[in-house]
C-alpha cells in the first residue's frame, strides 16, 4: 500500500470566494483517464495514463487527501468498486483486471483478456457478485473472484469501447457503432442489438439510475437519450452539445468536439456532459434542458463521476489525445477537480402542468 507523499488540504464548503471548484494535491503524473466514487464513503479511485490507480479521501469540506495507490502494468483505462466499498476493480492496456483491497491493501490480478480492458463493471444481482470486463479483444467476461477463469464469455460485433451498468440493465458499444443491450438475468446474450442513433464513433454510453435506458455520446458533439423498451420509443431524442462557433459571431457551431462522459446524478437522474472543448454541462432529459453550463477550461474534461450522494461532482482536466500527437504540448494542464453541486444545479425542473 503506497500512501502519498502530501497530504495538502483544500475545501469544498460553498462560501470561498467565488464559489471555485477545489484542485485535488498530488495528482497523477500523466492524463487521467477514469474516476469512480466509492458507494459507501467518500472515496475517490483515480485511473490513469501513468499506470497507476489512485484513492484518495475527500472530506466533509472537501480537503483531500491521498490515501493509496497500486500499479498496472500499463495504462489503467477504467475503474470501478463493489457494492460495499471493500475493494477497486480495475482494467488497463496490460490486458489485465486487478482487484484492490482497501482493507489489506493488497492487490491482485483477477482478469485476464487478449488485448487492452477498456472497462470494467461490477454487477450486483440476487445470483451473487460479478466484475464484468470489456475489452478490445471483441469480448465481454464476467469473473467470480473466487475463482481464476471466468465464469462466462459474450463475443461482441467488435471492439467494446464503453459499458454501464444498472442492474439488471447493462448496455455496451463497441466499434462501428453496434450497441448491446443485456438483460441481466441472461447475461450471455443481448436483449437487443441495435446501431447507435448518432452517425459517429461511439465514446460513451451511461445507464440511467432508473435502468429504462441509456444516454450515448458521440465523438460529434450529440448526445442521444434511447429507452430499452419499445412503447417508450417516442421519448427517445438527440441533441448537439460540446460545439464552438469558428469566429466569435458566427453562430454555426462549426467546431465540433468529443463527448468524453455522462454521468447520471444518483438522486435525481440528471447527468453530466463533458468534453473535448473543456466544458461541462448537466442536463435534464425529461425537460429537455440544460441546467448547468461550467465555464470552459483551458483543456479537455476527460471523465467525470458524482459521489454517491450527488453531493460532490469531480472531473479530470487532462489531454485526452483528441488532436492526435501534436496536441501534447508541454505544462499541458493535468487536474482533479471537485464541485460542491448545489440542488439548482442538479435537481429536476418540475414539468409544466
Amino acid at each position: 500500500m503506497s500512501f502519498f507523499s502530501s497530504s495538502t488540504s483544500s475545501t469544498l464548503v460553498n462560501n470561498n470566494a467565488a464559489d471555485k471548484d477545489i484542485e485535488v494535491a498530488d495528482p497523477p503524473t500523466d492524463s487521467i483517464s477514469a474516476l469512480s466514487f466509492s458507494p459507501t464513503a467518500d472515496y475517490l479511485a483515480v485511473g490513469s495514463w501513468d499506470n497507476n490507480v489512485r484513492i484518495y479521501e475527500v472530506g466533509a469540506s472537501g480537503q483531500t487527501q491521498g490515501k493509496a495507490m497500486y500499479p498496472h502494468q500499463g495504462p489503467v483505462l477504467s475503474v470501478c468498486w463493489n457494492k460495499d466499498g471493500s475493494k477497486i476493480l480495475s482494467g488497463g492496456a496490460d490486458n489485465a483486471g486487478r482487484m484492490f483491497d482497501v482493507t489489506t491493501g493488497q492487490s491482485s490480478q483477477v482478469a485476464q483478456h487478449d488485448a487492452p480492458i477498456r472497462v470494467v463493471r461490477w454487477i450486483e444481482s440476487p445470483q451473487g457478485s460479478v466484475l464484468a470486463t470489456g475489452s478490445w479483444d471483441k469480448t465481454i467476461k464476467y469473473w467470480d473472484l473466487r475463482t481464476p477463469n471466468p465464469v462466462s464469455t459474450v463475443q461482441l460485433p467488435d471492439r467494446c469501447y464503453t459499458m454501464d451498468v444498472a442492474y439488471p440493465l447493462m448496455v455496451v458499444g463497441t466499434a462501428e457503432r453496434h450497441i448491446q443491450v443485456f438483460n441481466l438475468a441472461n447475461p450471455t446474450s443481448p436483449f437487443k442489438t441495435l446501431v447507435s442513433p448518432l452517425k459517429w464513433q461511439t465514446r460513451v454510453v451511461s445507464c440511467f439510475p432508473s435502468a429504462n435506458g441509456f444516454a450515448v455520446g458521440s465523438i460529434e458533439g450529440r448526445v442521444a437519450i434511447q429507452y430499452v423498451e419499445e412503447k417508450d420509443a417516442s421519448n427517445n431524442f438527440s441533441f448537439k452539445c460540446h460545439r464552438r462557433d469558428q469566429q466569435p459571431n458566427s453562430k454555426d457551431q462549426s467546431l465540433v468536439y468529443a463527448v468524453n462522459d455522462i454521468s447520471f446524478h444518483p438522486v435525481h437522474g440528471t447527468f453530466s456532459t463533458c468534453g473535448s472543448d473543456g466544458t461541462i454541462n448537466f442536463w435534464d432529459k425529461d425537460a429537455r434542458t440544460r441546467l448547468k453550463s461550467f465555464e470552459p477550461a483551458p483543456a479537455p474534461v476527460a471523465c467525470t463521476a458524482f459521489n454517491r450522494s450527488g453531493t460532490i461532482f469531480a472531473y479530470a482536466l487532462s489531454y485526452d489525445w483528441s488532436k492526435g500527437h501534436s496536441g501534447m504540448t508541454p505544462g499541458h494542464p493535468n487536474k482533479l477537480m471537485l464541485h460542491a453541486c448545489k440542488d439548482e444545479e442538479v435537481k429536476r425542473k418540475p414539468t409544466k402542468r
